[in-house]
């Protein structure tokens, strides 16, 4: 197999999701990934032309971000129309998706340059907006897997593991506190494409909106738990609650403990971001510098009900691949979708919390679903650069019991 290398990351800064109080929430999903295709090139040193595919992570894909939301966007970039473009879901997993499909389109011979993107406008396209709840309405496969809503998962998922409300708002602090500290010393500032109005040029966000810096422990703790009211919604067969249902799959709880809350789980947010992966032979033929090669790449399916315990088994399962163990890792980027998961996968894979998420994750950056994973790939990258680190491993926990993860390794 050939290897596949980074040649270039990039990405928008992350608005606020909600319309009226966002600076990217006029903005058309297809000019927001436009934005960064029209800055990737340049930036990492190849020509548009040259790009054999645009591979884009969309979860929404209905109204704006329908339509093949890929194939558009390289028109609105301006790029040359003979590039193609295919539009990919695997929920929050999307963005990483693509890049691991660009990887392997490229380890194969088939392609030699590609470029993997993800986008997600939350404030035009919120959660669930297309209308397919969590399994598609298929009213038989809900008599054989019942999938609840994540918030409840994630709740269980807390109750299970013993972690307090005091550590899933720890993690919540650690989150705001590092990404205050990136966004001062400006370590996003290589990665960010600033967003103009598409119509008159004027500047509208050029850097994340999100964060709180002034986030503290008692303003943490005073937040409610977003999902009590959620689990108490009847919707089984016999009229049984959602925290019932989670509870007979998992009887060993006894009673659900809701710790997770709007600090603590993860923002709503515009955004998007591209990765260029490019063939040993491009970038010979090219004159390029690889800023990092993809060592190895996992998907991994678990139970569907707890739904985001996979990262730890997907994240070893690349690890096997490449012949290396967690403690080999340098950095970790581990999605914030809720301060549960990324304790009980720190704890499944005994890893350092020093080396996770140094730049704080989405409880205080926010989580533009198809974006998120193509986002931390080029975070990782950066940070592997300023550190002088060697190795990274970006993992997600993913809708309907899936993980996803992606090794980098600096060149």
């Amino acid at each position: 197999m050939n290897r596949s290398y980074i040649i270039g990351a990039a990405r928008t800064p992350r608005g606020r999701g909600k319309v009226g109080k966002g600076a990217l929430t006029g903005v058309h999903p297809q000019e927001l990934l436009a934005a960064v295709l029209r800055a990737l090139p340049g930036r990492a040193g190849f020509a548009a032309e040259d790009v054999d595919d645009l591979l884009t992570g969309a979860v929404a894909q209905v109204n704006e971000q329908g339509a093949n939301v890929s194939r558009n966007a390289v028109l609105a970039a301006g790029w040359p129309q003979e590039v193609g473009g295919v539009s990919l879901n695997r929920f929050c997993g999307s963005g990483l998706q693509a890049i691991n499909f660009a990887a392997m389109g490229v380890a194969s011979g088939a392609q030699h340059l590609v470029v993997a993107a993800g986008v997600e406008s939350m404030s035009m396209l919120g959660l669930g907006a297309d209308g397919a709840g969590q399994d598609g309405g298929n009213v038989k496969l809900r008599e054989r897997v019942f999938q609840v809503p994540q918030g409840i998962s994630a709740d269980l998922i807390a109750t299970l593991h013993g972690f307090t409300r005091e550590q899933v708002d720890e993690v919540a602090l650690r989150s705001q506190r590092s990404a205050a500290v990136a966004v001062e010393e400006g370590r996003f500032a290589r990665s960010l494409v600033p967003v103009h109005d598409p119509f008159t040029g004027r500047l509208l966000l050029d850097r994340d909106e999100l964060p709180r810096p002034d986030t503290t422990r008692e303003g943490l703790a005073a937040l409610k738990p977003s999902f009590v009211s959620l689990g108490e919604t009847a919707a089984g067969p016999s009229g049984e609650t959602l925290d019932q249902i989670a509870l007979a799959a998992y009887p060993q709880a006894k009673r659900i403990q809701h710790v997770h809350t709007a600090g603590n789980s993860s923002g709503i947010v515009d955004g998007a971001a591209a990765v260029a992966v490019a063939s040993e032979d491009f970038i010979q033929a090219h004159g390029l510098r690889p800023r990092a090669r993809i060592r190895a790449v996992a998907t991994l399916g678990t139970e569907p009900l707890i739904m985001l315990t996979a990262p730890a088994p997907a994240s070893l399962k690349a690890l096997k691949k490449a012949g290396m163990e967690p403690s080999d890792i340098d950095l970790w980027e581990i999605n914030e979708a809720f301060a549960g998961v990324v304790l009980q996968t720190v704890q499944a894979l005994k890893i350092d919390p020093a080396r996770v998420n140094t730049n704080g994750g989405a409880i205080a950056l926010g989580h533009p679903l198809g974006a998120t994973g193509a986002i931390l790939v080029g975070t990782a990258l950066d940070e592997l650069e300023r550190t002088g680190k060697s190795t990274a491993l970006v993992t997600m926990c993913i809708g309907g019991g899936q993980g996803i993860a992606t090794i980098l390794e600096r060149v």
